[in-house]
Order: C-alpha cells, then structure tokens, then sequence
C-alpha cells in the first residue's frame, strides 16, 4: 500500500477561494493535474468534462461577468455590493473552471458522465495537493448566467459547473470529522 496516496487523501481540505494566496502552480505542475484529471473513468471514452484556466489577463472580464450577473438576480445590488461581485475573479492565483459536456446522441446516462467530471474533479484536487498547493471549489449563481456562457464559449450542451482555485495557503477552519466506513458502507 502507498502511503504517499493515503497521506495525501487524509491531508487534503478545502481552502476557500479568497484565502488562497501566491504562488500559484506553474505551467509543468498545471500540465501535472490536468495529467491528473486524465485518469478519471470515462465509459464509452466521451470525455464529457473540460477544464478552462482564466488566466490572470482575463480575470477583469470574469468580474465583469460577477457583476452583470449580480445586476440580473438583484437589480438594487449597492456599487459595495457589485464591487464585491467583481473582486472574487480576484481570488486564487490558479482560477479553473470545470465544464461539465453532455453531448447529445450518446448512450451513457448523464449521471455516469457526472461521475466521470466528479473523478476529474476530485483528481485535480488529490493532484495538487500532492505538489504542495492548498485547493478549494467554488459555485454560484453566476456560473448559469448568460455572460459566463459567453466568456467560457460554451456550447448548448455544456454548463459550468464549479470553480477550482489552487494556491498557497491553508484552511482557517479545523478539519471536520470524517465518516467512518460504517457510516456508509454495507453489505447485502
């Protein structure tokens, strides 16, 4: 048994976005997690997932994107409020964003193709703990907005489904307590 993979699954938690500091990975450790991401089961190999990076030069036009987006579900959203909104494209050195691809004419069931994103996802995360970076998810009600789907060029059967930031830092809260297996596994 590996101890590096079990010690690395007991190290991992969520750091949110905001606290996430540089550095952030370079080019060779983001090739590394997307390597990562890779390795997820895919049945019928549709690769039904995607990750798009913002990079630092496109962060304004995500928070552009906050902004609007905020405007539409709160119309007297305060200018405190609406900066708020585009500040947290600010967070997090490292800003992906995971795009969940339900191509139509396939006959693998939508909930395998979430699982596949779901491996992905959790693989990224595993990955970039193991090169040292703190990492946390992020959702809201921005990622269905109008603009996202435009900045991101999705296509009609793709949505964003959360944002990953990686970074240095580490979690503020105290780990929660984990299941134990009897909590959840069974047998017939």
């Amino acid at each position: 048994m590996n101890s590096d993979l079990w010690n690395t699954l007991a190290a991992r938690r969520h750091v949110a976005l905001r606290r996430l500091q540089a550095p952030g990975p370079d080019d060779a450790a983001l090739a590394r997690m997307m390597d990562a991401a890779a390795q997820a089961p895919d049945h019928g190999c549709l690769l039904p997932w995607r990750f798009v990076l913002v990079p630092p030069e496109r962060r304004d036009d995500l928070g552009a994107v906050f902004e609007e987006a905020l405007a539409q579900r709160d119309p007297t959203a305060d200018d405190a409020a609406r900066a708020s909104a585009r500040a947290k494209a600010l967070h997090a050195p490292c800003l992906l964003v995971a795009v969940f691809v339900d191509a139509p004419g396939t006959a693998i069931p939508v909930e395998e193709k979430l699982v596949s994103l779901g491996c992905a996802l959790q693989n990224v995360l595993l990955a970039a703990q193991a090169l040292g970076f703190a990492s946390g998810l992020a959702s809201g009600g921005a990622l269905d907005a109008p603009a996202m789907r435009r900045l991101l060029a999705l296509d009609a059967h793709e949505r964003a489904v959360c944002f990953i930031g990686i970074g240095t830092g580490e979690p503020k809260k105290t780990p929660r307590v984990r299941p134990q297996p009897g909590q959840f596994f069974t047998s017939l």
